[in-house]
């Protein structure tokens, strides 16, 4: 390859590594030096101290909740998979799994934390930026926060799995990298769904007092707004960088581990090689890329843009995901023609994988145009929903709603058949002769080869879905940044500053506009929630799509691919009918489930702040009241996200337990089920978002009845589009992941024991029944009747009269 051997090649990804560590760390340095009113700073600090708190407090769970999935992968490799080794390697083998699995978490979440600190700095600098009257430093801050992020949550998780590769023994490799995609994935999963829960019952609780209170949104006199800035920081920052993480991980473990199963033979080994190398400097070359398309897109946007007081916000950083693609595309086909020229004696194999990733990377290009159409300020669903709402209230602005979440998720629907379509049409090209891929991903079975070269590129679809990682990650964060630098504006009450204008004048150098900066930042928040929707399919789509990669790892462990057990994979075999049925079952346990977290915490924190909040007499809430509702928030999270869990845990156990082929269909039907309806609840909430600041920023209606029809929408789709949707991808992965180990366990369980077949199913009821309690106390445990006892505001309202 380029006459570098490939071990070379992989130290050179590793410098890229660096040096988009040090990419995102100069960013860091500048929003951190960037310049900011005091008052400004002390609100932001506060928020970033609050999301401290809660990340402590959420790291402590991690490792309970680490605890279940630790015995699992002790018993797996300790007990069953490695039992031919002697003791000492045994356990050490076991031990490094473990190590990995830590630091599968400890990435998850260290890049959250990043994310939080990062995203604290650039509100304050973004509220401050505004009062200059000019758009561009209201959106160049944001997503220069974004890229900071992104860069540094790519180049650390790319960096770990190459270090994997490059320096653990090939014997080991293989498990630690399961380990630690289990490892980063259980990570994302408790952030991504504690802190949906969390966001969305403090986004509810400080929306709802506009209603009951008549109040302007983020009044500082409302307790609730520091909870919310919290929960856009646990919600909308700190779960998509644990949740990209995760998905940049997982997505290349299954193709690693798909090409470490399937090129076994002999004359597979150069292949497989060479295919391993490509994968991972495809990545590299990837960060590269992200990198030089940002620098170009924000020379562009300043010369367009810098001297401009107004413009759409959305339109420099669609450019900025067009650009990045199109880069991308073209150093995919480079690098694959420098690569693999020749890959198993075809001289095409190069541009047809090509083909395959760019499909996938193009998706990171389209699926958010796509999305715009349904989400955007300026899309027909969310005009719709604000007609309906003029005249049918509430009722038909739910209704429009739920129409716009309907309809996105059948054109979404049509985009992943084309672009999956697309990548298996490539697969067939030259088929039965020696260039065609299948002659060179094929497996090897009893009864010949077999081609699973579709499975492969529907790997690498999802691979290039996130090929642009650093910038997915960017446009995703710059929502929470905006919403946020809003908030930070009002409760920094810094037009009530005695001579604040001379003050900025004199230590600034320029006049304070303050009409104006309350436009932008509204303005710009409305940029940030479409390209927040945006995003969410990305990564809900590569989870789907990567899950194929995995579940057929499993099927090729279960079967060898041999004709008399695939039989087994269809209607024939009533077991894996029964599967899907489970599986789709989970799917709407679990979006009821988070919601019934996000309505009983929301109770809580309205209740509380309904009784605490003081409009008269002071110009804001008191930090002691504020920090209450973050603790109400904090509190139900975890017990929401407690209940959720331990039924996911459970119940993969006892599916995987129950029949092989039974989980099988499940996991199938997990992903098929988690994509349409996260897609469904996730555009639908997007629209209800933008539909309430249309009304907010472009009618200027705030306070009317038209308002008050737009935020009863916009709190319903909160737990759509930020908690129970996007929760779908980790839980997915997750599950899939971790059913790896647990049906190989059943396995191996049934073939050493006597009447194994037996004692198998007696261990998969005992397993059911603990996963429906949790299922049972999701709801009845969780509802606002059974938890009266727990009513904060009785307890908390007395000191604060």
């Amino acid at each position: 390859m380029l006459g570098i051997d490939g071990r070379t090649l992989l130290m050179s990804g590793l410098a890229v590594c660096a040096l988009g560590l040090a990419f995102g760390f100069v960013i860091f340095n500048q929003l951190k030096a960037m310049p900011v009113h005091k008052t400004m700073l002390d609100i932001s600090e506060l928020i970033y101290e609050t999301c401290k708190t809660y990340l402590i407090t959420q790291g402590r769970f991690i490792m309970i909740l680490f605890a279940f999935i630790g015995a699992i992968m002790v018993v797996y490799y300790g007990v069953f998979a490695f039992a031919h080794l002697p003791a000492g390697e045994r356990w050490m083998r076991v031990g490094m799994i473990l190590v990995f699995a830590l630091i599968g978490v400890a990435g998850s979440y260290g890049v959250a934390w990043y994310g939080i600190r990062v995203n604290t700095f650039a509100n304050s600098r973004t509220a401050f930026a505004s009062l200059q009257g000019k758009g561009h430093p209201v959106y160049a801050i944001p997503l220069k926060a974004g890229m900071s992020i992104g860069m540094m949550l790519i180049s650390v998780e790319l960096m770990m799995m190459l270090l994997i590769l490059v320096f653990v023994p090939g014997e080991f490799a293989g498990p630690c990298f399961v380990g630690f995609a289990i490892g980063e994935s259980l990570g994302a999963s408790a952030l991504r769904i504690a802190g949906g829960i969390f966001t969305k019952i403090a986004d509810i609780g400080s929306d709802l007092m506009k209603i009951v209170f008549k109040i302007k949104e983020d009044d500082a006199r409302n307790p609730g707004v520091i909870a919310d800035c919290t929960g856009d920081n646990a919600g909308d920052s700190v779960g998509p960088s644990a949740d990209g993480f995760e998905t940049y991980g997982v997505t290349g473990v299954a193709l690693i581990s798909f090409i470490l199963l399937v090129l076994t033979s002999p004359e597979a080994a150069e292949a497989q090689k060479m295919l391993l190398v490509w994968l991972f400097m495809i990545r590299v070359v990837m960060v590269v890329a992200s990198a030089a398309s940002y620098l170009v897109n924000e020379a562009i946007a300043k010369s367009r843009y810098g001297n401009l007081g107004k413009f759409n916000f959305e339109h420099p950083l669609t450019v900025l995901v067009w650009l990045t693609s199109i880069v991308s595309i073209l150093a995919t086909f480079g690098v694959s023609a420098a690569l693999i020229p020749e890959l198993g004696g075809a001289s095409s194999a190069w541009w047809k994988l090509s083909v395959i990733v760019s499909c996938g990377t193009l998706a990171g290009a389209i699926i958010p145009e796509l999305i715009k159409v349904f989400t955007s300020v300026e899309s027909g669903h969310v005009r719709e929903v604000v007609t309906a709402s003029k005249e049918g209230g509430a009722s038909l602005n739910v209704l429009a709603g739920l129409t716009a979440g309907n309809f996105s998720a059948y054109w979404m629907g049509i985009v992943f058949v084309v672009l999956m379509g697309v990548a298996y049409g490539v697969t067939m090209m030259d088929a039965g002769t020696s260039e065609a891929l299948g002659a060179i991903i094929r497996f090897q079975t009893e009864g010949g080869w077999v081609d699973v070269s579709p499975i492969f590129a529907f790997g690498l679809v999802a691979f290039g879905f996130l090929g642009m990682g650093p910038v997915t990650i960017a446009v995703d964060s710059y929502g929470p940044v905006t919403d946020n630098a809003q908030s930070v504006y009002e409760l920094s009450l810094i037009e009530n500053v005695p001579n604040v204008k001379e003050e900025i004048k004199k230590d600034f150098k320029f006049d304070a506009n303050f009409e104006v900066a309350k436009e932008l930042l509204e303005e710009n928040d409305g940029a940030g929630n479409t390209f927040k929707a945006t995003a969410k399919p990305v990564l809900i789509g590569t989870a789907v799509v990567g899950a194929t990669t995995m579940i057929f790892s499993i099927i090729v462990l279960l079967t060898g691919l041999r004709p008399e057990l695939l039989t087994h994979l269809s209607l024939m075999h009533p077991p894996f009918l029964l599967g899907m049925l489970a599986g789709g079952s989970v799917i709407f346990w679990f979006t009821g489930a988070s919601t019934q977290a996000v309505s009983t915490g929301a109770y809580r924190a309205v209740e509380f702040i309904k009784a605490n909040i003081k409009l008269e007499g002071v110009e804001k809430a008191s930090i002691e009241d504020s920090k209450k509702v973050v603790e109400i928030c904090t509190v139900y999270a975890q017990k929401g996200m407690f209940n959720i869990f331990l039924t996911v845990f459970f119940s993969t156990l006892a599916f995987a337990f129950l029949e092989s082929y039974f989980f099988i269909g499940y996991l199938v039907a997990i992903a098929l089920f988690g994509l349409f309806q996260a897609l469904f609840l996730a555009n639908a909430g997007g629209a209800w978002d933008n539909a309430k600041k249309v009304v907010e920023t472009e009618l200027k209606a705030k306070g009317t009845d038209l308002h008050a029809a737009c935020v009863v929408g916009d709190t319903v789709g909160d737990p759509f589009k930020d908690t129970s949707s996007v929760a779908m991808n980790p839980v997915i992965k997750f599950t899939t992941l971790f059913g790896l180990l647990a049906v190989e366990l059943a396995e191996i369980l049934q073939g050493s024991v006597d009447n194994g077949a037996t004692m198998r199913v007696v261990i998969a009821a005992v397993l059911f029944a603990i996963s429906a309690f949790f299922v049972y106390r999701s709801f009845y445990g969780m509802r606002i009747a059974a938890l009266e006892g727990e009513s904060h505001a009785k307890t908390a309202a007395a000191p604060a009269e």
